[in-house]
């Protein structure tokens, strides 16, 4: 019973990674069509913005699994 809530509390990570990831790719579109010449290197930005964010994402998954599986 414990280690579930844990696992429940260690996913809560990944809300705030959502919440970052769309803020992130809000802002790019909204930079790309107020300079579409900017296209490729936000394209590029973007790509690694949303790698870094989506890293917490994964550790907090990462951390609720490994909080389920071992004693």
């Amino acid at each position: 019973m414990n280690s579930a809530l844990a696992a429940a509390i260690a996913i809560l990570g990944v809300m705030p990674s959502a919440i970052g990831e769309g803020l992130v790719c809000a802002h790019i579109v909204d930079g790309m069509s107020r300079n579409p010449e900017m296209y490729s290197k936000l394209r590029t930005t973007m790509i690694i913005a949303c790698a870094l964010v989506e890293t917490t994402a994964i550790y907090s998954l990462l951390i609720s699994i490994l909080i389920l599986f071992t004693k």
